[in-house]
């Protein structure tokens, strides 16, 4: 009876928490204070446990694996997600709901149950026609994890006029004006804050082998930093970071009367640490003016300002790093050796991997040495006793922490655990700038520390939780990578890249791991994220309600193949080799824009966007060149190939796809 009585309070708490969220939703799409996104509302449904998390997400769909907590704030097991806002058209009509899922769903719209369904992996019965009134209307949707297997939803929509396909991010909308909303949004960018600053590096938590990928950042190796780093930008780096950099995320460590004197210690005993091997960075001759130039256009091409300041940049931007500051910062000849490899003394930084040829490493080298500021003539203190006190420092200081190297580390802090939650005003989140005690000053914002404070107050047990999709979300925001995607032309836009994309590809793709160009005629490139490659591309997959691990298909259709190999061809085809290589057979007759080879389609590419991109590309990408063959009742004008049923020539083409390298070229005639 208990067990009833507590699952029973905690379906009626939920339910009003839903019912106060569509009320304030009605009431603030009437005053149009929306934004984008959808309210989720994660709720245990485990007899133990009734945690809740709230968050706004793009779309409706999720994957979580069995056993796996749906976002960092909820234990393992089961649970219940349901989304609230609104989806808005721009005419009224009637659309059809359909759901691909593992647990059961309801989805209600204006009030009304439009569609009631469970489902064990394949597509459930779809809805009846529903009509959706011009502008927003209110949607929610229920979920409920199944009794065993992956928890996973997939909602589509389509009526008369389009194709089957997920309801797009921009027709979604919520009012996040909810206090229960607040809090979480507190609280999680408490974690994130405690995360992106290294934290728990000296307030030990979980493991990074049993916690969130993050816990395993590391910073600059100080293992021959002597022969990478200057010693005068050491010296004013280790004394106020931010100084040289708003964004800096090292504290200041240094207080006092004798800080500048302590920073040029420390600096002095870090730039005595070299090794010969640095001496090959060193330019062997001096860059010239074509060099400069060359360098320059790279900048562009590459999007560096996505990140950065350009060095000759006459307007600033204090978000983005300045380089300004490179000679400053590298030794004579270092930068050479730097931008080919960034990663290799810091796995986690955030300057991604560009493959740079040796000759574009000497052109934007020369750019940017030419256009930054000439480094200050301040020779290293070589006197032992100098030396010896700046090593104590960075042994007692806390830089060991987070800086690799073999040497004893005296600092200490209490362990995540120990920090009682008063404990977290005071020290490294002291609201005073006079504060003398040896904490260091990272000059959180009075948000940020409330931030920190809200998420002392929780369990803080989401530190051990990994949740992909969350983790992907993250780092997509801290790699800047929407700078690029979306915004400059053949960049595609990021939001469908997890519905898009085969995991297992598009894991090799950020890491740096994939040979090929998949769009060999821009100039721009995809740079790689070596350490972040696998957890990124399953958590976009996961995000768009697919598993992290592509599902297997029965083996190619050897006759279906044949079809496709004729309907991809110029002969009583689609034509699409007119735009589209084959192997090393060339497109035929190009006249916009290029098509990838269709050898990589299928190793790219996840199988129900294939059939969506075919049936209607103009509905998954309103920018493509590429043409429409088949018609609002998916039927192509090809009366040869199955009597021109849409879905079995897409089908007979994928298959054909899928013999990869070893597809014979299609006739061109």
């Amino acid at each position: 009876m208990r067990r009833k009585s507590n699952s029973t309070l905690h379906a009626f708490f939920l339910l009003l928490t839903v019912f106060a969220g569509f009320t304030q939703c009605s009431l603030f799409a009437q005053a149009g204070k929306l934004e984008p996104g959808l309210v989720l509302t994660f709720a245990s449904i485990d007899d133990n446990s009734r945690a809740m998390d709230l968050t706004v997400t793009p779309n409706v769909s999720l994957y979580v694996e069995a056993g796996k907590a749906p976002t960092p704030f909820l234990p393992g097991g089961k649970f219940t997600a349901m989304w609230t806002g609104f989806v808005t058209v721009d005419i009224r009509s009637d659309y059809i709901f359909e759901a691909e899922l593992n647990g059961g769903l309801k989805l209600e719209l204006n009030g009304a149950t439009v569609l009631e369904v469970s489902g064990t992996g394949d597509a459930a019965a779809p809805s009846k026609l529903f009509r959706l009134h011009k502008g927003t209307n209110a949607l929610t949707a229920t979920f409920r994890s199944p009794v065993q297997g992956d928890a996973f939803l997939r909602l589509f929509w389509f009526n008369r006029e389009t194709v089957r396909q997920p309801i797009p991010p921009a027709a979604l909308t919520c009012s996040p004006a909810k206090a229960a909303l607040e809090q979480a949004r507190r609280i999680r960018l408490g974690r994130q804050i405690f995360v992106e600053f290294r934290c728990a590096k000296c307030h030990s938590g979980p493991s990074p082998e049993s916690g969130i990928p993050e816990l395993a950042m590391d910073a600059p190796a100080f293992e021959a930093i002597g022969s990478r780093r200057n010693y005068g930008w050491l010296a004013r780096w280790i004394m106020d970071p931010k100084a040289l950099r708003p964004t800096a995320h090292m504290p200041k460590l240094l207080r006092g009367p004798k800080a500048r004197e302590d920073a040029e210690a420390a600096a002095a005993f870090l730039v005595s640490l070299k090794s010969d091997d640095a001496a090959k960075g060193a330019e062997s001759s001096a860059p010239s003016d074509e060099d400069r130039e060359a360098g320059r256009r790279l900048f562009e091409t590459l999007h560096c300002a996505a990140c950065h300041n350009a060095p000759d940049a006459k307007e600033v931007d204090e978000m983005k790093i300045s380089l300004k500051q490179v000679r400053e910062k590298f030794s004579e000849g270092m930068l050479g050796i730097f931008l080919p490899n960034p990663e290799a003394h810091y796995a986690w930084i955030r300057m991604p991997h560009f493959k740079l040829t040796a000759d574009e490493t000497r052109q934007l080298t020369a750019y940017l040495n030419a256009s930054a500021d000439k480094p200050q003539e301040t020779p290293a203190p070589t006197d032992g006793t100098v030396i010896e006190r700046g090593r104590k420092l960075v042994q007692s200081s806390g830089c060991l922490n987070c800086h690799g190297l073999k040497l004893e580390n005296q600092f200490s802090a209490k362990s995540l655990a120990e920090l009682a939650l008063d404990k977290w005003k005071q020290g490294c989140l002291s609201a005073s700038a006079d504060d003398i005690s040896k904490a260091p000053q990272f000059s959180f914002t009075l948000a940020e520390r409330e931030a920190l404070q809200a998420f002392a107050a929780s369990d803080r047990s989401s530190l051990a939780r990994h949740v992909p999709a969350e983790f992907a979300e993250r780092q997509i925001r801290l790699s800047n990578c929407r700078e690029c995607h979306g915004k400059f032309e053949g960049i595609p836009v990021l939001d469908r890249a997890g519905e898009k994309l085969r995991p297992e590809w598009a894991k090799a793709f950020i890491a740096g791991q994939v040979a090929y160009k998949p769009r060999p005629w821009l100039d721009s490139q995809m740079p790689a994220f070596p350490s972040r490659g696998e957890a990124l591309a399953e958590g976009m997959a996961m995000q768009h309600g697919y598993p992290p691990k592509t599902s297997s298909e029965r083996p190619v259709d050897r006759e279906a193949a044949k079809v496709g190999q004729r309907l991809v061809s110029a002969a009583g085809g689609f034509s699409c080799i007119s735009c589209h290589g084959v192997g090393e057979m060339s497109a035929t007759q190009v006249f916009e824009a290029p098509g990838i080879n269709l050898v990589y389609s299928s190793h790219r590419l996840l199988k129900p966007y294939f059939q969506r991109w075919l049936r209607s590309p103009i509905q998954v990408d309103p920018s493509t060149k590429m043409p429409a063959y088949f018609d609002e009742q998916g039927r192509s004008q090809l009366a040869d190939f199955y009597e021109a049923d849409g879905a079995k020539q897409i089908e007979a083409i994928w298959q054909y796809l899928r013999l990869g390298d070893q597809m014979p070229p299609p006739p061109t005639q």
